[in-house]
């Protein structure tokens, strides 16, 4: 089974500074995360940053808030003094962070900052209300200017299948940057989708069939515009966590390059594990050690290829708890 993309040299991550225990909070403090630091630093090489520091925020400092109206893009103004406006600064400095930083895999991020909170961060009406949620100011910057690029926060990592899901995506962004990105060819891209076919399959099964169609096409169009096109609906199919059912699904047509090889009792007890998984009795690992037991022996090369069968490092245990 071929060993998954960079695990042997660490993979370039981004990461919030005050995740790393750096005291660069707005009151001095920091949000030091044991996961990140002891076990994905075994990994993944962090790259900390905090957009509020390198926007020429002291620390401590007072602190920043987004403020405006639901449907509209909201400023970055001083919680004690509105007038401290910080919008452009911090705009200035995401933009130029995701222009330096395109080697990165990923990027983990504090949860309800007004710069790097993922999602459900609060904005204040200017009335000093509540008013609704968005991203942070540095997140909505690095959509913008980096849209491939994996993002999650530390406490969402909590959950078992949003953590696994983002150290799939970045494990296969990692594959795309060295192997395709590196040298591109639309030989290059067919390979790709080639191996990592049974993953898309079982997060989107739509933007499988989507994309497999799109590259039967795909050598009438310039390389650049076909290499962005598919890389950009790869990640944002990555990004739907894949589900008990779509799994199951993966899995049977993994099975299905293994009928001929295979006795009909360690079909049948092949079935009985996928099954097994679907109602919830087990977790992905069972079904998974067994395909991979057998497809280490009987599968065709092709089949031994798929990351989906090894997508991240079997040491991490992600797919223990799925």
């Amino acid at each position: 089974m071929a060993e998954p993309a960079a695990s042997r040299d660490g993979i370039p991550v981004g990461i919030s500074a005050c995740l790393m225990g750096e005291q660069v909070r707005y009151n001095g403090g920091h949000k030091r995360s044991r996961y990140c630091l002891e076990v994905l630093q075994d990994r993944f090489v962090f790259e900390p940053f905090c957009p509020e520091l390198e926007a020429g925020l002291g620390v401590p400092r007072d602190p920043i808030r987004l403020v405006g109206l639901q449907g509209e893009a909201p400023r970055v103004q001083g919680t004690k003094d509105p007038s401290l406006d910080v919008t452009e600064r911090l705009a200035e400095v995401s933009e130029d962070f995701a222009a330096r930083h395109r080697h990165l895999r990923g990027f983990i991020l504090m949860k309800g900052s007004p710069s790097c909170g993922l999602s459900r961060v609060k904005v204040y009406h200017p009335n000093g209300m509540p008013s609704h949620a968005d991203s942070g100011a540095f997140v909505r910057a690095l959509r913008r200017h980096f849209p491939e690029l994996p993002l999650e926060e530390e406490a969402r990592m909590n959950d078992p299948v949003l953590r696994e899901n983002f150290i799939t995506r970045v494990y296969a962004f990692d594959d795309w940057k060295r192997r395709v990105e590196a040298a591109p060819s639309y030989h290059a891209l067919l390979q790709f989708h080639s191996r990592q076919k049974y993953l898309l399959m079982a997060h989107h099964v739509e933007a499988y069939r989507e994309l497999g169609r799109y590259l039967a096409e795909s050598s009438k169009l310039p390389l650049e515009e076909a290499l962005a096109h598919y890389l950009q609906r790869f990640m944002a199919a990555l990004g739907r966590p894949a589900t008990r059912k779509t799994h199951a699904n993966a899995l049977m047509h993994v099975l299905g390059y293994l009928r001929e090889a295979v006795d009909g009792e360690t079909r049948q007890d092949l079935l009985v594990a996928i099954e097994d998984y679907r109602l919830g009795h087990v977790h992905l690992v069972v079904p998974i050690r067994l395909l991979n037991h057998y497809v280490k022996r009987h599968g065709s090369d092709y089949i031994r290829e798929q990351t989906y069968l090894n997508p991240h490092p079997y040491e991490l245990g992600l797919r223990n708890a799925i």
